[in-house]
Parts: structure tokens; C-alpha cells; sequence
């Protein structure tokens, strides 16, 4: 398939829970915007399912999650199950916020992709999507 043919990546970006701070993932989603994706926004107060839902609903390559609550180590193993229940084994699931290395590393064992801290570079984020999709799904 010719480059000019094929689709912009596809990212949904969510904030899971009741973390009502969403200043950050509409950061992230803007910047996304800017580097050639196409992205998805939910909105606050989105459950794992209905992250997972809209994620097959929209086709995307990758489900991106804000999280600032703390509640990272139920919400990301959550998405990782629903995930692995509807086949989206090729769908790269990353995020951001408040999660401490050692979380990170844990959640990353799991399936998680790479996950960034407040601060970091949003170019560098665009660049490993762009970095893992081409890897993992071929565009």
C-alpha cells in the first residue's frame, strides 16, 4: 500500500475513574492532532469497558490513558483484560500520569506499552506511537 493511500494512526486517549483533571490528555490529544493522527477523545469519568468498547468501535491503533488518581494498578490491568477478551492483541495500550518507575515497569510486564510521566516531551509520545504502530500493525 502506498503511503499517501493508507489511514492516519488512529489513538484514543481516555481519562478512566473519577479523576476529573483532564487539563493533560487534551494536551496530549492536540499534539497527537498535530503529528498526523487521528484521535478520539471519551471524555472524563470513562469506565475500562466503555474505553475498550470505543476502542473497537473507532478501529484505532492504540488506547492512550490519563490517569492522575492513583488508581493505576486497577485501571490498566483492567483495559489489558478487556483487551485480550476481544482480540486486540494488536492494539497498543500506553498512558501517562502520576505512576511511580516501579508501577510502570510492572504494568509494562503486563502488556502495557511505554508510559510517561507529567513533563514528558509530546513529541516523544507521537514518535513511539508512530514507532510501535509501524512495528506492530504494518503503517
Amino acid at each position: 500500500m502506498s503511503k499517501d493511500l493508507q489511514r492516519p494512526i488512529r489513538v484514543l486517549v481516555a481519562k478512566v475513574g473519577l479523576d476529573g483533571h483532564d487539563r493533560g490528555a487534551k494536551e496530549i490529544a492536540t499534539a497527537l492532532r498535530d503529528a498526523g493522527m487521528e484521535v478520539i477523545y471519551t471524555g472524563l469519568r470513562q469506565t475500562p469497558e466503555m474505553v475498550v468498547t470505543a476502542a473497537l468501535q473507532e478501529d484505532v491503533d492504540a488506547i492512550g490513558i490519563s490517569i492522575l488518581s492513583g488508581a493505576h494498578m486497577t485501571v490498566f490491568p483492567k483495559v489489558l483484560q478487556l483487551m485480550k477478551e476481544k482480540g486486540m492483541d494488536d492494539v497498543l495500550l500506553t498512558g501517562g500520569g502520576i505512576i511511580p518507575d516501579e508501577d510502570m515497569k510492572q504494568l509494562q510486564s503486563m502488556g502495557a506499552g511505554d508510559l510517561f510521566a507529567p513533563g514528558a516531551p509530546t513529541s516523544e509520545i507521537a514518535e513511539y506511537i508512530k514507532r510501535w504502530v509501524k512495528e506492530n500493525r504494518g503503517y
